[in-house]
């Protein structure tokens, strides 16, 4: 089977700027879509492709000039989705709503660890004397309290990809972080009554986000209400009710927010005549269309092969459990791949998530990673390789 090009988002799907590289690669200041349009036509460049599904040119000939302008990325951390929002002074260029693996993790290390504990108990002989017993000795210090759990590390390192490539397409200067803070009291762990804010897994991990981040471009912290605040004055809604509403007003404005601060800032003044106090927003930002893009990570198992429980439909149950998990197929297909399917006289397109040998089929899912069905693989193409993340574009202004 032959792979074929990943699909042409359309040009002005979302509106916005289009990002532009240079012929080495570097990335450059976005241009309108008519330009970009007219370079293709002419042969003056060529559609570069990126795994967040944004439309770029590549040119293919030296730029008049390199000199770029300052472009800021607003991150809005969160448990169970995130913002993220690019913009310049002039222009909107992206916005993203992040579903985190943070629950699918946790599902995951808490099977695994009960998976762990009893064979440790099928091992070990409980009747000898402690000494006598099989017990492994431990291979480093697990009591340092040093890293990361794996659920809030996944929620970052998703965060962290998205902006690395981001980086690869817009030449990004400063990234603006949102730190969450709750006061709890030391002595019992509860949360305080003057503010009323407990503990939040967002606070976790924060410091090492901002150094993973500086490594990219210089990096501002801001808090929760001063996002708010700039949220207001910029006129962008914020959507409350629903917070897994797949939509710009629940998380992509916060980011846009956060980015907003990089042109924009809140200066307090005091009139010595009136003797009064107050505070003034400078700098100004324009916010138009650009793309909304919703990302999210496939659930796959890469190292659990089988069931845990046996079949219990074969002759002998115990020696037999079904096939789960694998990233690659029989059938030249991967877990995680965009393909497109054909099933009576209905198109779909989804990611590959599982296959059965027996009946040829491959199962296709969404972005919310939900079943859309099974397909036969003779009806099934190709269109871009897994890049270990689910991209889907939505409309937007």
């Amino acid at each position: 089977m032959k792979e074929d090009d990943p699909p042409l988002p359309p040009l002005n799907k979302g509106g916005g700027r289009v990002p532009v590289l240079s012929p080495e690669g570097k990335p450059l200041m976005p241009t309108k879509p008519s330009r970009a349009r007219r370079w293709l036509k002419e042969g003056k460049a060529k559609v570069a492709y990126n795994d967040l599904g944004v439309f770029c040119v590549q040119l293919l000939q030296e730029p008049s000039g390199e000199e770029t302008q300052e472009i800021a990325v607003g991150i809005d951390p969160g448990k169970l989705y995130s913002g993220v929002g690019a913009v310049s002074s002039k222009a909107t260029l992206f916005k993203a709503h992040l579903q985190l693996p943070f629950k699918s993790v946790t599902q995951k290390m808490t099977a695994r660890r009960i998976l762990r504990r009893a064979r440790r108990g099928r091992r070990i002989n409980r009747k000898l004397p402690f000494e006598q017993r099989c017990h492994r000795q431990k291979r480093f210090n697990n009591r340092r309290n040093a890293k990361l759990p794996p659920s809030i590390r996944a929620n970052r390192e998703l965060e962290l990809r998205v902006v690395k490539e981001l980086a690869r397409i817009y030449p990004i200067s400063r990234i603006v972080y949102e730190i969450v803070k709750a006061d709890v009291d030391l002595t019992s762990g509860r949360k305080s009554a003057k503010s009323g804010k407990g503990f939040s897994p967002v606070m976790v991990g924060q410091k090492v986000m901002v150094q993973w981040l500086n490594q990219i471009a210089p990096v501002t912290t801001k808090e929760g209400w001063e996002t708010s605040a700039l949220r207001k004055h910029l006129g962008l809604v914020k959507d409350k009710t629903d917070k897994s509403k797949i939509s710009p007003e629940t998380h992509a404005n916060d980011g846009i927010a956060l980015a907003c601060y990089a042109f924009v800032e809140y200066r307090k003044f005091i009139d010595p005549i009136r003797k009064i106090r107050g505070g003034k927003w400078f700098g100004s930002v324009e916010l138009t269309d650009c793309p909304f893009v919703v990302i999210a990570r496939p659930k796959l198992y890469r190292r659990q092969l089988h069931f845990e429980n046996p079949d219990s439909k074969k002759p002998n149950p115990s020696q037999y459990r079904k096939r789960k998990g694998g990233t690659i197929t029989s059938y030249g297909f991967r877990s995680g791949d965009y393909v497109e399917a054909v099933k009576g006289k209905k198109t779909y397109r989804g990611w590959i998530g599982g296959y059965s040998e027996a009946n040829k089929v491959v199962s296709l899912y969404d972005i919310n990673w939900k079943r859309i069905g099974q397909f036969s693989v003779s009806k099934t193409r190709l269109i871009k390789r897994s890049t270990r993340l689910l991209v889907e574009q939505r409309k937007c202004s």
